[in-house]
């Protein structure tokens, strides 16, 4: 079996690209802060929670849109995807975390080829009618680049989740073995989370969590902070 797109696969996901995301804990340096998570349990707890009611409805849901508008070549649904993302992230630090990565993210493939959409939504950009939110770039690049829908999905939630176990490893602290044991226990849902999300309801999308936006919006107050989001 060939895999011709397993490189671009590995490298649009890799969790070390210099795009910043290890200076954004996405709201768990303030859920540790307040000692809800507090052990490699509530860890796994604060993972699995982010992943199937947060992410599955909202950044996994437009980067799978943000994929089949790409596939369509229609820049006008890029934007109005984006500017759909920017409404739903209420939380400051999230809205302008998702914004840096994705302008990054760009950064780092337009050096390799260029792509006639990007280029458009860069236009959007400039014009501040689209944002780059992170999951639109994914989405849009994972097409432009030949991924398959499936895989790109699993590792855009792979993705996420080593995000979020290295930095609960971090921010507890967990041992590193730890991390590596709620890392494997997760692939079940991450292949689960997958096929949910090739089938997920338009009006799903977007379903809030609020106790997720809350301990955001507390961690632009807390007394101190290792991260920025």
């Amino acid at each position: 079996m060939e895999l011709n797109f397993l490189g671009s696969l590995l490298h649009l996901a890799d969790p070390t690209l210099p795009i910043g995301g290890y200076s954004h804990s996405g709201g768990l340096e303030t859920y540790v802060q307040q000692g809800i998570v507090c052990n490699a349990a509530s860890a796994k707890l604060y993972v699995t929670n982010m992943l199937a009611h947060n992410i599955k409805y909202n950044d996994a849901a437009f980067m799978k849109l943000a994929f089949e508008a790409a596939a369509q070549n229609d820049i006008g649904c890029i934007v109005r995807l984006d500017q759909e993302c920017t409404a739903l992230k209420s939380a400051m630090e999230i809205r302008q975390a998702s914004q840096k990565l994705g302008l990054r993210l760009i950064k780092i493939f337009r050096r390799q080829k260029v792509f006639p959409l990007i280029t458009l939504y860069e236009k959007a950009i400039a014009e501040k009618s689209a944002e780059a939110h992170y999951c639109i770039v994914f989405g849009a690049y994972a097409q432009l680049l030949g991924l398959p829908l499936a895989e790109a999905l699993f590792a855009f939630y792979y993705n996420a989740a080593i995000g979020m176990i290295t930095n609960s490893v971090k921010l507890v602290p967990l041992g590193q073995l730890d991390g590596q044991d709620i890392l494997f226990e997760l692939q079940p849902l991450l292949k689960q989370l997958v096929a949910e999300s090739l089938s997920l309801d338009r009006s799903l999308v977007g379903l809030c969590s609020i106790a997720f936006d809350i301990r955001c919006m507390q961690h632009e107050r807390l007394y101190s902070r290792l991260y920025m989001s």
